[in-house]
């Protein structure tokens, strides 16, 4: 009945207002007497001004703008893709995308696209639009440095950062002193000239330099703190020290600049003395994601416009201001990693990548058209590693450090990336650097980028002192050693519980090593600690309760699968266990067991992607993986499937073949170290005509009789399965359980997959 009346009411409605609206506009044509209109009359080529008023849309600043910034962002993801899987920086791929998208390629080979997709009027809203990217980007990076730790190491790493820009600021000057004629713009003073040179050689990309230390697992070593802390300091002194360059150019004159230097000193103050106890009384009081509300928001990102602003005002640039007001908020990690990520996403996905291919935009490598231009980049990639490389690798070596720290230090330091870019653009917009010079030095921050990892790799071979996860004293081979590698602490805990079944009783006899690996690219630098924290504490409050001794691993990486097999293989281990999700349990038959539904009619293809030959998994999160470890690890691997497993005391155990009296084996350590009842279900025949096997269970029934049962009925009851922990399956037997599709599996308890 209230269906029949609302209908009623909506016919009525939507009827009656619609007439009104055409009665309303029929009458209105009557007041157009009079006034000049004229209507176009509805003949001609309907599709050709549908086509044209299409063009004009796609010509609309909007519009342009809009697939820019889709097309920038594609680009820049697949660049930053491509040049992580070759082991360097993704902000490298994005780099060279904005190079690819300017005049040096597309402009040069696809000139009609270009000008289509970047038009000269539109080039001023895709410019400010990167400089608010930028300003985000600067105040993220503000935020990520901690000022403690500059506080608490501050000598070594003071020493070496500031010989690290001096070094490199003064070869810079020489260097604009022989090339000032040739490539300074018209009407620049050389010392605005000479100043920018030196302040381009002297920079460190900071946010760069800490994502390579995370990823090669160098952040709790002692060269990694030093490197991440003379970055700092070095990234604090030279935006200080290209402000007051800035504050020169645009005055224009000594006196002048004196003012805006002291306008500068007396912001720096106000911010540090008057606007950061306010913002750490704030962040203290609104310090959870509950509290952080809306107004709150507002609060802070008001400070940064205005800290960006009267950076801007007195002559600074408004980044320095950005980054100003993100070194100032409040030092709580867990409030600067919530408000991180309601800034990064946006700042680095959307609107940075922008800023790369604007820079591209400026880039023309089609300019050096001469070797004579060629030699003078290769002058200048010289003189920026000789500076920075060389520099900061003698005063490490001077405050102590070995050589082989030393030189790390150096190619470290000689990051440039991003940050360069930033200041190369300043002096760009600001008229002191050419066309010319500006892509030259554009090279050198790729090349000095670049050569960063392969640097490090060549100074690991040479020293012979590879970092490495595995602990030291799993040297003994005598020792049983187990690794288990875990995405989460509850799956660590499980993992854990099944190593301790193994080994519990053998004491000193063994060790159990417990690693995550978390990737570079989902950790702050900041926030390692309370991850690392967040990850192990759990794992090892349930070795403790097991009694169970425990080496625990913590690794930030860039490559888990690698690093995950470099560590078993490495660590000679005896044993590697990994898990899968619980959801591949979830569906029907085979889905419980493969994640797969019953229309898959050929499983051998099941088997064949364990073995290598295709994808495990292709949907879930651990395929690659899982068959990417199983096919390079050089000792027997564990596959683990919970379905919330608890305990590992009644364990089930198919055997389909002779080739799975290996099982025996892991049944024996099962039954001695954790007395765990073992029912072992004789599929084919093999348990009894199997002399090998027989004689392995003759022997754990004389040691620990009534703990290992031989089935010989193939019709499994759920009742039985119910009262199972675990089942236990080699990886050839797991086939061709596939292969028979018992109705059984759809009860099967938590799965551990052993591969010989």
């Amino acid at each position: 009945m209230n269906s029949i009346k609302n209908s009623l009411f909506y016919v009525t409605v939507i009827g009656g207002f619609t007439a009104l609206i055409y009665w309303v506009i029929s009458k209105g044509a009557a007041l157009e007497v009079g006034r000049g209109i004229v209507h176009k009359k509805i003949e001609g080529n309907h599709w050709n001004d549908f086509l044209t008023s299409m063009i004009d849309n796609l010509k609309h600043p909007l519009a342009i703008l809009l697939a820019q910034i889709v097309t920038i962002i594609l680009v820049a993801r697949l660049f930053g893709w491509v040049f992580r899987k070759i082991g360097q920086p993704s902000v490298i791929g994005e780099m060279i995308a904005g190079i690819v998208l300017g005049p040096s390629l597309v402009g040069m080979y696809f000139p009609e696209f270009s000008a289509a997709l970047f038009p000269k009027e539109s080039l001023g809203n895709l410019q400010f639009l990167s400089q608010i990217g930028l300003i985000l980007f600067m105040f993220v990076i503000g935020m990520e440095l901690d000022l403690k730790v500059l506080k608490n190491k501050a000598h070594d790493a003071v020493v070496i950062s500031h010989a690290s820009i001096v070094i490199p600021f003064a070869l810079g000057l020489s260097l604009a002193y022989f090339i000032y004629h040739t490539f300074a713009p018209v009407g620049v003073e050389f010392a605005s000239f000479g100043l920018f040179m030196g302040i381009a050689m002297s920079i460190t990309a900071f946010p760069v330099l800490a994502r390579i230390v995370q990823e090669r697992g160098m952040q709790k070593t002692k060269l990694g703190t030093i490197a991440i802390t003379c970055a700092a300091a070095d990234d604090i002194t030279a935006w200080c020290i290209l402000a007051v360059v800035i504050a020169i150019v645009k005055a224009g004159s000594f006196t002048s600049a004196l003012y805006v230097i002291g306008l500068a000193i007396l912001y720096v103050i106000v911010m540090l003395k008057i606007v950061r106890p306010f913002l750490k009384r704030v962040g203290d009081l609104n310090s959870t994601r509950e509290s952080l509300n809306k107004p709150v928001v507002a609060i802070f990102f008001l400070t940064l416009l205005f800290s960006a602003y009267a950076a801007e005002l007195i002559g600074i640039h408004a980044l320095f201001g950005a980054f100003l007001a993100g070194a100032i908020m409040p030092e709580n990690n867990k409030f600067r990693n919530i408000f991180i990520e309601k800034v990064e996403d946006v700042a680095i996905i959307v609107l940075l990548p922008l800023f790369f291919v604007f820079t591209g935009l400026r880039t023309q490598i089609g300019l050096l058209n001469d070797p004579y231009l060629w030699k003078v980049t290769a002058v200048i990639i010289a003189v920026a590693v000789a500076g920075k490389f060389f520099g900061s690798a003698l005063a490490a070596k001077f405050v102590g450090q070995s050589w082989k720290d030393s030189l790390a230090i150096g190619a470290l330091m000689n990051t440039r990336g991003l940050m360069e870019l930033v200041v190369l653009n300043i002096g760009y917009d600001l008229g002191v650097l050419s066309t010319e010079i500006f892509t030259m030095m554009v090279i050198m921050a790729l090349v000095t980028t670049f050569m960063t990892g392969p640097a490090l790799d060549f100074i690991g071979f040479i020293f012979k002192d590879k970092i490495n996860v595995v602990p030291q004293e799993i040297g003994n081979k005598s020792k049983y050693k187990i690794l288990l590698s875990f995405a989460t602490p509850e799956r660590g805990k499980k993992l854990l519980r099944i190593a301790n079944s193994l080994v519990k009783k053998q004491g000193d006899n063994s060790i159990v090593t417990a690693m995550h690996l978390s990737l570079s690219t989902e950790i702050h630098s900041f926030d390692v600690k309370d991850h690392e924290r967040k990850m192990l504490v759990p794992v090892i409050e349930e070795s403790e309760r097991l009694n169970q001794n425990m080496v625990s691993v913590f690794k930030v990486t860039n490559d888990i699968d690698t690093d995950i097999i470099d560590s078993a293989n490495q660590g000679e281990y005896d044993l590697l266990l990994v898990g899968l999700g619980q959801s591949i349990f979830d569906g029907t038959l085979l889905g419980k067991i493969l994640g797969f539904t019953t229309r898959i009619v050929n499983p051998d293809r099941l088997i064949d992607k364990f073995t290598g030959k295709e994808g495990l998994f292709e949907n879930s999160p651990f395929d690659e993986r899982t068959r990417h470890i199983i096919a390079k690890s050089k000792m027997p691997v564990g596959i683990f499937i919970d379905k919330d497993l608890e305990e590992v005391d009644q364990i089930f155990m198919p055997v389909f073949s002779k080739e799975d009296s290996f099982l025996i084996e892991y049944a024996k350590k099962l039954i001695n170290n954790n007395g765990s009842q073992i029912t072992v279900l004789d599929a084919s025949g093999e348990v009894k005509n199997t002399r090998d096997i027989q004689e392995t269970i003759r022997s754990i029934e004389q040691i620990a009789p009534n703990h290992i049962m031989i089935m010989h009925d193939r019709t499994i009851k759920k009742e039985f399965l119910e009262t199972q922990n675990l089942m236990i399956i080699s990886l050839d037997s797991w086939k061709k359980l596939i292969e028979s599709q018992s109705t059984w599996l759809n009860n099967t308890p938590s799965v551990l997959i052993l591969k010989p």
